[in-house]
């Protein structure tokens, strides 16, 4: 009997035993459940390695592993790593990384949901494979959302608030395609694969790269099969700025001019409160300190104050800002002329870069080439419209101004090369100081989108602008191959800049030898018909957009091919100057018509490409001459407009409003390249092209634009504008 109380005693203390160790097991499978779904869960070392270790054997043979490895890049680059080629810190991770996706716990299922897959549209141009750089961050940290209880979800709490065990970054992985099945447009790199990954911290880039040079070279990625991609390996970024970023020479320079300006702005704010009295020797305003009373012995200097008055903000918007009657021999349709054109030439540019982040290029492309986009896609052409203008503009004054011309008369050769390089002086003083800022501006902004963007830069000025600065110092870069031009659509500046030199060269000549400087004009004008001929037959030009782009450099920066306009400007400035041409001779009738046939033939031109594929005899002979046609169309508008003529059209160019916006024309055809790159870079993700979006687009750059030219004319262009006037003159011009 006693011995089987005892067997009955020894059954019901294992028994116990038993069912502590179950009920102990089961409370800590309930605690680790609970907290896995609710994200109450603190991911400690001893609760994986108890837990995850322990369901590692049944993970590795998920059903799902073989289709993770091939269509997740961040999946399959867990499972080329190995001790061998990571750091054990970055092994561990990956691999840890690897056993949460395959269980399914809602840190891990964010890491993949945020890495980029293959998304549709690849035929198209989608290459953006971005995943969500804001769904990385949320693995890194609980996302700031609050949802009530009181409603049943049916998801996982624990998505929004559990974060990962170790650090976690977002990071982009370029890699070149090959593949045959998609559309290849030839205009720049486009076929350049952007991954976008959120991967442990303690991998660093080289490891990574060197880990999907593995998984790409061992026929793991999926897209390659059905799209024969054969993807290889390019850079990576951790879109983090560098500190080489503030220690880059222009980043002195660009900072150093906006201090000095403030400064001078400032100073010259004190000279107009001091100016205000009536006392004829007040003074400056009153001061304390000692460094202000220095100034203020310095700015009672009338040459040192007279300069720094040229940086007056108050008189600078005035001048800016002013809408008057049209005077006595101004052209004032040229004002609507030229303010139109760059807010046209604005929106191209919003286009053109829009193809560097849209996914749906080719569709992109196709808008191009339809009837109603016309008007955005040849929008180049209307550089055209500038370069007319400053020919006429450049023989109109010079063949106006008397003095200058008895002057050049009377000059011997050395008077009339001093002469020349005053006149060149102070061009250069009007132009160059707004545009060396900016291209500094090119400089630092693309190498700070270079570091930080999640795109591709395609055109990496910041490595350009340090070799061939001094092309653009001297207005040259357009003699070069337009792939290494530092901001590149500068050139129509170095052309304008070269036709000045050429056109008063040729105007000086004219001034001594007349039937010389005709004889000069009428050379240059076949030679480049002949130049442009030539080099259009030999290039097989064509008006389809990887032409146009291939041939840049021969045709479209070349100054040999773009001087057409600038001497058929000039050529129409002298005949109206010289000959005493009238358009108010001819009938009201006759004006009438001449006005709106003008108007047909511009818009003529504008639709003339909306053929693409003619033949390249067809093409250059189209484009050549239609560009003739097109710059005496403009031609005719000055005229007309400077004899006083013109139809409801004309006058609506003609309006006060566009004195203003003409007055920001050289700082917006500066500008809104670098702007509109900057905020397209630094967008998070790719977008499809809509024409309605794109209108709305638009409209948001055209503003910020406007509102930056006045600031960087204020700074950079009016003070030296009237610096040149003072020099010229004795004083600032008042108008």
């Amino acid at each position: 009997m006693e011995k089987h109380w005892r067997l009955v005693l020894i059954i019901s203390i294992w028994i116990l035993v038993v069912n502590a160790a179950v009920n102990e097991s089961t409370l800590r499978r309930h605690r680790y459940e609970y907290g896995f779904l609710n994200g109450s869960l603190e991911l400690s070392p001893e609760i994986i390695s108890t837990d995850i270790r322990g369901k590692e054997a049944a993970a590795i043979e998920s059903p799902h592993e073989p289709h993770l490895t091939r269509s997740s890049v961040i999946f399959g680059l867990t499972k080329v790593a190995n001790e061998s080629n990571v750091t054990p810190s970055c092994y561990a991770h990956l691999k840890q990384v690897q056993r949460g996706i395959l269980s399914r716990q809602p840190w891990a299922m964010k890491v993949l949901d945020a890495s980029g897959t293959k998304p549709s549209g690849f035929v198209f141009g989608q290459n953006y494979w971005l995943g969500s750089r804001d769904g990385c961050e949320g693995v890194r940290r609980p996302v700031g959302i609050t949802l009530s209880r009181n409603y049943e979800r049916v998801m996982h709490y624990s998505i929004l608030t559990q974060s990962a065990p170790f650090g976690m970054d977002y990071r982009v992985i370029y890699m070149r395609h090959r593949s045959p099945w998609q559309v290849e447009i030839k205009v720049m790199s486009e076929q350049v694969l952007h991954i976008g990954l959120c991967l442990p911290s303690s991998c660093s880039s080289e490891e990574v790269k060197q880990l999907a040079r593995y998984y790409v070279a061992g026929d793991l990625f999926a897209a390659d099969d059905m799209f024969d991609m054969k993807p290889e390996v390019l850079y990576m970024k951790d879109l983090r700025l560098s500190e080489r970023f503030y220690q880059r020479l222009t980043f002195r320079l660009v900072v150093a001019a906006i201090l000095v300006t403030g400064a001078l702005m400032l100073c010259a704010q004190q000279v107009r409160v001091a100016k205000r009295a009536d006392e004829p020797d007040l003074g400056l305003a009153p001061v304390e300190s000692e460094l202000w009373q220095a100034l203020d012995t310095l700015l009672k200097w009338q040459p040192f104050q007279s300069f720094v008055s040229c940086f007056d903000v108050a008189n600078n918007w005035r001048k800016i800002s002013a809408m008057r009657e049209n005077q006595p021999g101004e052209i004032p349709i040229m004002n609507g002329l030229r303010s139109v054109c760059a807010i046209w030439i604005l929106i191209f540019h919003v286009v053109w870069y829009m193809y560097f982040t849209v996914h749906n290029k080719t569709v992109l492309i196709s808008y191009a080439e339809q009837v109603f986009f016309q008007y955005v896609s040849t929008a180049p052409l209307l550089v055209d419209v500038f370069f007319t203008i400053s020919g006429f503009l450049q023989t109109y004054n010079f063949l106006r101004n008397e003095q200058q011309l008895d002057a050049v008369r009377r000059n011997g050769l050395w008077g009339n090369v001093k002469l020349f390089g005053k006149l060149l002086f102070h061009r250069y003083l009007r132009l160059g100081p707004l545009y060396l800022v900016v291209m500094g501006s090119v400089d630092l902004a693309f190498a700070y989108i270079g570091d930080v963007s999640v795109f591709h830069i395609n055109e990496r000025f910041d490595e350009l602008c340090p070799q061939h600065w001094w092309r653009n110092l001297l207005f040259i870069q357009n003699l070069f191959d337009h792939r290494e031009m530092c901001a590149n659509w500068s050139w129509s500046l170095a052309c304008d800049m070269q036709f000045f030199l050429l056109a008063n060269i040729v105007l000086f000549i004219y001034a001594k030898h007349e039937k010389l400087a005709k004889a000069i004009t009428l050379t240059g004008l076949m030679g480049t018909i002949t130049w442009s001929y030539g080099i259009g037959i030999a290039k097989k030009f064509e008006f389809s957009f990887d032409s146009t782009y291939a041939t840049g450099t021969q045709i479209y920066t070349s100054p040999f091919v773009r001087v057409l306009p600038y001497i058929v400007g000039a050529i129409a400035a002298w005949y109206y100057q010289e000959q005493r041409f009238q358009v108010s001779e001819l009938s009201e009738r006759r004006i009438c018509r001449w006005w709106h046939f003008s108007l047909k033939v511009f818009v003529g031109c504008i639709y003339s490409t909306v053929k693409r594929d003619l033949g390249y005899l067809i093409t250059i002979s189209l484009f050549v001459l239609g560009r003739a046609l097109f710059s005496l169309t403009i031609c005719w508008m000055i005229v007309g407009s400077a004899s006083g003529t013109g139809v409801w059209w004309s006058r609506l160019l003609e309006a006060k409003f566009f004195q203003h916006l003409n007055r920001l024309s050289y700082a917006i055809y500066l500008l809104n390249p670098l702007v509109i790159a900057l905020v397209y870079s630094l967008t998070s993700t790719s977008s499809a092209v809509d024409p309605f979006l794109l209108s709305v687009i638009c409209c948001g750059f055209t503003m910020i634009v406007y509102l930056a030219s006045i600031a960087f004319s204020l700074a950079f262009e009016l003070p030296y504008s009237n610096l040149s006037s003072l020099l010229l003159k004795g004083k600032p011009k008042t108008s």
